[in-house]
């Protein structure tokens, strides 16, 4: 190890992406975490004998810093992706009951990988499918860093380039609220092109699906921390920041109850609130932005049945409240039948309803998509809430997502909610991770490799 020393504060994905960066190239590093566990919002717990995770979280074969991050702690193979994206859609309201399409890539060049797809999907008339294609070149054009397209609502834009309220809610908003946790008209331009021209019209592959087989506490608290200890990290969770105060001689005092620490560089890795808390002034030009930038939550209904009643991994469904449903059967050691998760983005109208309430909604519905589900005995019904899950992607959010700079020597910043480019996904998290890293290294005058495509 050098002389340089390092605290990073947080340790989710950013945080801890950052720490192993640094200790990679040489810096010693403390990483402080408030919570009992690693891995952020993405993380599991125990429910009696089995263990869940706090919501299902996915990603795509063009996440390449998430990639990169499970390649680093060894965890790539238990996190494997589809061999060819292949997502079974049931329309829930065809009068004859469910209807499956489904969204399937081919090896073609892009865009043909997906028209063989587009043309069969039956949950959209011949116009409504021709006219998916044109609105897809029209973004195909658009560059998603101008900060022009910021400011726009992408379910506007969609309206203009012809997009019925069909064809965005059996498409654009199937995916885009699933990456952006917002549907199209509170979603900003730029952030939807990102995600469509990157995950579809990007490379044929790159939006095939992969999600951990296992739970993701294994993969984001158990194997970081086995990875930080190889790399002499020292890890101190249960460890709030109080204060982060800049010293003599370019030195940093990292406050924790009961004792400080010194440090060359900070890395402030944690929610946007929290480190408008703990930054000294003049490290931004204007902090106040940073409590400018919303949050959006995402509900996770959780359902045990005594058998099997879905034979598919995972389906996102149309006509209906369910928006994707997934089998954690395995992953979490149920052995009792099935376990399926409901990932519910954009939940501002529910996220707060009772359990019960809740109960009385979602069981009839994944009855009505799964006629398997219509005699099962349900042994376990409960939920999981994050009311901050993500930053809200609203149209003009860019402006006021800071860069991993600051004016103070020393201190840089981390998270998802910084301008990676990404919508707040365990992908803008890494890189936003890793871009401090560089950051930090570059101003230390530590030889270092950038593993990773980084923001500027």
């Amino acid at each position: 190890m050098s002389g340089h020393s390092a605290v990073v504060v947080g340790g989710g994905l950013a945080g801890v992406t950052a720490a192993l960066r640094l200790a990679d190239a040489g810096v010693r590093v403390t990483l402080l975490e408030g919570r009992p566990r690693l891995g952020g919002l993405a993380f599991s717990f125990r429910r009696g004998d089995l263990t869940v995770d706090n919501g299902q979280h996915v990603y795509l074969r063009c996440c390449s810093a998430y990639r990169w991050f499970l390649d680093r702690v060894g965890g790539a193979h238990l996190a494997p992706v589809q061999d060819r994206l292949d997502v079974p859609v049931l329309d829930a309201a065809h009068p004859r009951g469910p209807r499956l399409g489904r969204l399937r890539r081919t090896a073609l060049p892009v865009p043909l990988h997906l028209a063989a797809s587009l043309a069969g999907y039956p949950h959209l008339s011949l116009a409504e499918r021709l006219g998916v294609g044109r609105a897809a070149l029209a973004l195909q054009a658009l560059d998603p860093a101008d900060p022009a397209l910021d400011g726009v609502d992408f379910g506007g834009w969609l309206a203009r380039h012809g997009q019925s309220r069909r064809a965005v809610e059996a498409l654009w908003d199937l995916v885009g609220v699933a990456t952006l946790n917002a549907t199209a008209p509170h979603a900003s331009l730029g952030l939807a092109a990102m995600v469509f021209k990157t995950g579809l019209l990007s490379e044929p592959g790159a939006a095939d699906i992969g999600w951990a087989h296992v739970p993701l506490g294994h993969l984001h608290d158990t194997l970081a921390r086995r990875a930080l200890d190889a790399r002499g990290v020292r890890v101190a969770v249960r460890t709030k920041v109080t204060a982060v105060t800049p010293a003599d001689a370019g030195r940093w005092v990292v406050d924790v109850p009961g004792h400080t620490l010194e440090a060359d560089t900070v890395v402030l890795a944690v929610p946007q609130r929290e480190t408008h808390d703990l930054l000294p002034p003049g490290a931004l030009d204007a902090p106040g932005d940073l409590l400018k930038i919303g949050t959006a939550p995402i509900l996770n209904v959780h359902v045990l049945y005594d058998r099997p009643v879905l034979r598919r991994p995972f389906f996102a469904a149309l006509g209906s409240p369910v928006q994707w449903v997934f089998d954690r059967t395995a992953a979490s050691g149920y052995d009792g039948g099935q376990y399926l998760a409901l990932s519910q983005s954009a939940a501002g109208h529910e996220i707060d309803a009772p359990v019960a309430e809740l109960r009385a909604r979602y069981l009839p519905e994944l009855e009505r998509l799964l006629p398997a589900a219509r005699g099962a005995r349900v042994h376990d019904f409960f939920v999981t809430r994050e009311r901050t899950a993500t930053f809200a992607p609203t149209p003009g959010v860019g402006r006021y997502r800071p860069g991993t700079r600051t004016h103070a020597p020393g201190l840089y910043l981390a998270g998802a909610w910084t301008a990676t480019g990404w919508p707040a996904t365990m992908e803008g998290a890494v890189r936003s991770g890793s871009a401090a890293a560089s950051a930090a290294l570059s101003a230390l005058g530590r030889p270092h490799v950038r593993p990773i495509e980084e923001a500027a």
